[in-house]
């Protein structure tokens, strides 16, 4: 008897050695061929050994399985950590992974990445993937093209295979377990392309909803069984109103482009959207849900409102977290304004297209879009717009146009409306209106450089801009981080300078900002009913008519209501018309007479005269 039992536990240890799979051929196998007959008139018999054991090897199967995706275990529980304070991730150089496999990701979306062509984890993703696998809320914080879309995405679609696997939760219509919010229709289909392709091998499925289109497709798609449901605000919240989509099985939330949301007039719905989630939190017995945000870019005043609005919140940043991109070369072009800034602009654009680049040319007004888009048109450079002004279908109709590799639209003139979430292939970043502050600056050369490729970015730097540019040249030179700079709080030192030399300024800005007012279509008013010192001044007509027409603006004190609808007024918009026709004929007599070679700064510092004018 002894010797029997020593045999069948030798023979369970052997057993329980082999994989799983094996076990339960093995198992089958012999039982099989030792089970007994039942009869009618015999008692049934207690559970056979040989089905506990196959339970035991079940449950042990699963175990295994849930405890091989490891969590990291520095990160603080969810809760606990203040939000903005440092963590031990906050600070520090993050190792880099040579492998997702290492991040803790399963076999299925491997697959995905391998489809993709991507291996080798960045560095947010380093930070991203192991944090919200760990089931922590998190702010992931890097620059633009750093693959922040995938470190959300990854862990979010394993976590939804996870609850699948364990708690037995499967899709439903109308009820989404994941949820994504974007800014823009642009960003929003960007997102669900990238989930689209995940999902042909982790098996889930995703849906989009946003403004521009019609609800009754989008109504079909919300009454299907979904997973993930991708969106922007404003419509997710029509479809909650109209009974489309419910609250109920939302476990994950995920805030793209998050400091866009809260500084761009998003935050009431947000907070309307999140007060349900908030207040099924709060009863006894409810899992929660857990938040992801993802930004590029964060302010002291946006980031406090995410700190009040998600308590307890983990900030993660990398080291690139609101600097400069390190393969993207940054050029200043300073003009005197004795420049044409159009013919300035073309000086720099031609060479570029002649290498074949794709170019994007930031504008900071509507008008200054139009001048730039009629400027080029003229010039025989083929252009496509995006701006506020343009309808959503024909931007997204623009955007496949400029994307398409054998399209004649390689240049893409356009607003700040385009400086942020899109995936866009570009060569070179042009701004021919600085941006007013270094946030802005840091989202439209984020159009360029990445994922790791070379890009060029050039500024063209007018007087008033000068200080602003100065100072994020000095940053990008020292690798500094750019928050927080803006044309009003880095003029406050000069300005005493700038008053002591008012008088100097007064004389010489007659002659040097002439060009200057002509092409600024929006100042044409302001500088004919303003001083002396900023009188309009055009190049192709000096001779004619500003000598006589200043005189009697200065010495007529008593009748100001002559000198405004005197015929400086109209000479200045009659000689602005007849400017571009003779520009562009006389385009190389203007260019003799202003020069034509720019100085162009680099971020390192250098110097050098390049003529842009094209052959």
């Amino acid at each position: 008897m002894a010797m029997a039992g020593a045999a069948a536990a030798a023979g369970r240890c052997l057993l329980l050695s082999r994989p799983y799979p094996l076990r339960l051929r093995l198992l089958r196998a012999a039982l099989s061929t030792t089970a007994p007959t039942l009869t009618p008139t015999s008692t049934p018999p207690p559970p056979p050994r040989h089905e506990l054991l196959l339970e035991r090897l079940r449950l042990r199967h699963l175990k295994d399985a849930s405890s091989s995706s490891p969590s990291p275990p520095s990160l603080p529980p969810r809760g606990k950590a203040r939000g903005g304070e440092r963590t031990p991730q906050q600070g520090k150089k993050v190792e880099a992974a040579e492998s997702f496999e290492e991040l803790g990701l399963g076999e299925e979306v491997m697959a995905a990445l391998g489809e993709m062509g991507i291996s080798t984890p960045t560095e947010i993703q380093c930070v991203g993937v192991p944090a919200v696998l760990g089931g922590t809320s998190v702010v992931l914080g890097s620059h633009t093209g750093s693959g922040k879309t995938l470190a959300y995405l990854l862990p979010l679609v394993q976590l939804l295979r996870r609850d699948e696997a364990m708690l037995g939760m499967s899709m439903k219509p109308r009820r989404p377990r994941a949820v994504v919010l974007c800014p823009t229709r642009e960003l929003t289909e960007q997102v669900y392309r990238v989930a689209k392709s995940i999902s042909h091998h982790a098996r889930f499925r995703s849906t989009m909803v946003s403004g521009g289109t019609r609800l009754r497709p989008q109504e079909d798609s919300l009454n299907m069984p979904v997973d993930m449901v991708v969106g922007t605000p404003g419509r997710i919240l029509d479809h909650i109103k109209d009974g489309n989509m419910v609250y109920g099985d939302i476990k994950y939330l995920v805030l793209d482009e998050a400091d866009t949301m809260f500084d761009q007039g998003f935050g009431p719905d947000i907070r309307k959207f999140l007060a349900p989630l908030k207040n099924r939190a709060s009863k006894p017995g409810d899992q929660g849900f857990q938040t992801v945000l993802v930004t590029a870019t964060m302010t002291k005043a946006v980031q406090k409102l995410i700190d009040e609005e998600f308590e307890g919140i983990v900030h993660l940043r990398t080291s690139t977290f609101q600097k400069r991109v390190a393969t993207a070369r940054h050029d200043f072009i300073k003009l005197t304004g004795s420049e044409n800034k159009l013919e300035a602009l073309l000086q720099v654009l031609e060479p570029s297209l002649a290498k074949g680049n794709k170019i994007m040319v930031f504008c900071n007004t509507l008008n200054s879009s139009r001048a730039v888009d009629h400027f080029l048109t003229e010039n025989q450079i083929s252009t496509v717009n995006y701006h506020g002004e343009v309808p959503a279908e024909e931007r997204v109709q623009n955007l496949n146009k400029f994307r398409n590799e054998e399209g004649d639209c390689p240049t893409l003139v356009c607003t700040d409306l385009a400086a942020r979430g899109l995936d866009l292939d570009v060569d070179h970043v042009i701004m021919f209106d600085f941006p007013s502050n270094s946030i802005d600056y840091l989202h439209r050369t984020g159009r360029t450089a990445r994922m790791g490729a070379k890009g060029k970015v050039t500024s063209l730097v007018a007087k008033k801009d000068v200080a602003l540019a100065t100072r994020i040249e000095e940053a990008i030179k020292k690798n500094e981080s750019l928050e927080a700079l803006t044309t009003n709080n880095v003029r406050r030192p000069t300005n005493p300078q700038s008053a002591s030399t008012k008088g100097r300024t007064s004389r010489s800005v007659k002659t040097s900002s002439a060009l200057k007012v002509v092409n600024q279509k929006g100042r044409r008013g302001v500088v004919l009913s303003g001083k002396s010192s900023r009188t309009p001044k055009d190049t192709t007509s000096t001779r004619r008519r500003s000598p006589p027409k200043i005189q009697p603006k200065a010495t007529k004190s008593a009748a100001p209501r002559k000198a405004k609808v005197s015929k400086p007024t109209n000479s200045v918009k009659v000689s602005k018309g007849k400017a571009k026709p003779q520009g562009r004929k006389a385009k190389g007599d203007i260019l003799n007479k202003l020069g034509t070679k720019l100085s162009v700064v680099g971020f390192r510092g250098r110097s050098s005269g390049k003529s842009a004018q094209s052959s």
